[in-house]
């Protein structure tokens, strides 16, 4: 007789899950979700207002975050009035400003860092403090010194004096020179030096070290200086409000006089105005966020 033996497997303990309460989830992650979306809304409301009021054709009593009867005509105001100022005129004054503004800040401060970081002569430390220093005192200080320096410029050299475009830009470089020169003296701090002594050995000169090895290395940073330069000079009213002419205004001193004669009259072509301001700003943005990324993820160097 075969004798059947069944084999004996333990039964595997059942797996209970005790799902953490409503309130000791909102404890521990709960309440970011909640931060997250205030912020947000709070930062998307003056964004979704000023779209409103630019689609919105009437004044601030009459307005809603969701335009009622949409419509073009703040825009077509702005652009083909003949009572309204010129609108294209100041932007291209702001694109010219800006992208010169740009351009000239990041190959000064470049050539700057690169001497602070990668040459050594004497003086280089106090020079560095030095532009700390400076960059401590706020523009308004300066704004009554560079109005008189800039007039007696103009009696001199009329196209880079008080009224002219180039002034501003010279007086926006100087400002933004000592702070960039420090970020990127950092960020020209984290590259080997044994790159550049592969270089030299090889036979390069110090711009080929820095034209050919450095600069794509630091292609984030630049792209960050950059971007920043341009925002910043588009934005900035009180020096240029200062310095510039009626001809030479830029979009943000351009713009203000909507809002000083008749705020709840003209609130609908200012908005219009700065909707179209603030598209260069973000193709700029998106345009260098590639180069940023790609920058940081192919920089790396190994020894």
């Amino acid at each position: 007789m075969n004798a059947v033996t069944q084999r004996y497997e333990p039964e595997a303990p059942a797996f209970e899950y005790n799902r953490p309460s409503m309130g000791k989830r909102f404890r521990t992650t709960g309440w970011r979700h909640v931060v997250a979306w205030v912020a947000l809304v709070f930062a998307l409301f003056p964004v979704v207002w000023v779209i409103s009021a630019a689609f919105t054709d009437g004044n601030l009593s009459s307005q809603g975050l969701i335009p009622k009867d949409p419509s073009l005509d703040n825009f077509r105001a702005l652009m083909t009035d003949p009572g309204h100022p010129p609108f294209w005129s100041w932007f291209r004054n702001s694109m010219f400003i800006g992208v010169t503004t740009a351009v000239f800040t990041v190959a000064m401060s470049a050539l700057a860092s690169f001497a602070f970081s990668r040459l050594r002569f004497k003086g280089r430390r106090p020079g560095l403090l030095s532009l700390l220093l400076i960059q401590m005192f706020p523009n308004l200080l300066a704004v009554v010194a560079l109005f008189l320096f800039m007039t007696r410029i103009k009696g001199l050299f009329p196209a880079i004096g008080l009224g002219s475009s180039w002034g501003l830009i010279f007086i926006y470089l100087g400002g933004a020179l000592g702070v960039n020169t420090y970020l990127i003296k950092g960020f020209f701090d984290t590259i080997p030096f044994t790159l550049d002594e592969a270089a030299k050995i090889d036979g390069c000169n110090h711009f080929q070290i820095f034209y050919k090895i450095i600069l794509p290395l630091a292609a984030p940073v630049l792209a960050v200086i950059g971007l920043l330069s341009f925002i910043t000079s588009q934005a900035e009213f009180l020096v240029a409000s200062v310095m510039l002419s009626e001809d030479n205004k830029t979009l943000a001193v351009g713009l203000s006089g909507y809002v000083r004669a008749g705020f709840d009259n003209r609130w609908g072509p200012f908005a219009a105005g700065s909707l179209i301001g603030a598209i260069p700003v973000v193709l700029l943005f998106l345009f260098l966020q590639r180069y940023i990324v790609s920058g940081l993820t192919s920089g790396a160097v190994k020894e």
